[in-house]
């Protein structure tokens, strides 16, 4: 077997958790971690850029829609499409209204209603880096 090969198959995808709320964060960010997931987390929209212009990878962003700073989650997924368009995006919100908004700025439905259990979340991250490989 390749290097090359052994590397690609011993890598962990990246989600880049965006959540301003540290207690909502962490406990996400903890579950992707347990399920096998590297893990990066950003309080807000710009320390969120911050890692997407660095080196690192990142497969996926989930993130508020709601933060603080001049830049909300609508922003930070708009600024994706524009700077790492085949970056997958998944929103969340509490706020049924951004349904229609998110639709346009997220592949696989609208956006995820808060408070939402971290095992759907996993779901739909699994199934929109399915979508990537293929």
């Amino acid at each position: 077997m390749a290097a090359t090969e052994v590397m690609q198959e011993t890598r962990q995808e990246t989600v880049l958790v965006v959540e301003d709320e540290v207690l909502v964060r962490m406990v996400i960010a903890d579950y992707l971690r347990e399920c096998g997931y590297r893990v990066i987390e950003a309080g807000n929209a710009a320390e969120a850029i911050s890692v997407l212009q660095s080196p690192e990878p990142v497969d996926i962003v989930f993130s508020d829609i709601q933060m603080p700073g001049d830049m909300d989650g609508f922003g930070l997924a708009t600024w994706v499409r524009q700077n790492h368009p085949g970056l997958k995006v998944l929103l969340a919100s509490g706020n049924a209204r951004a349904a229609h908004t998110a639709g346009d700025l997220c592949e696989e439905g609208p956006l995820e209603r808060k408070p939402y259990h971290p095992q759907t979340i996993l779901a739909r991250i699994q199934r929109l880096l399915a979508g990537k490989a293929s």
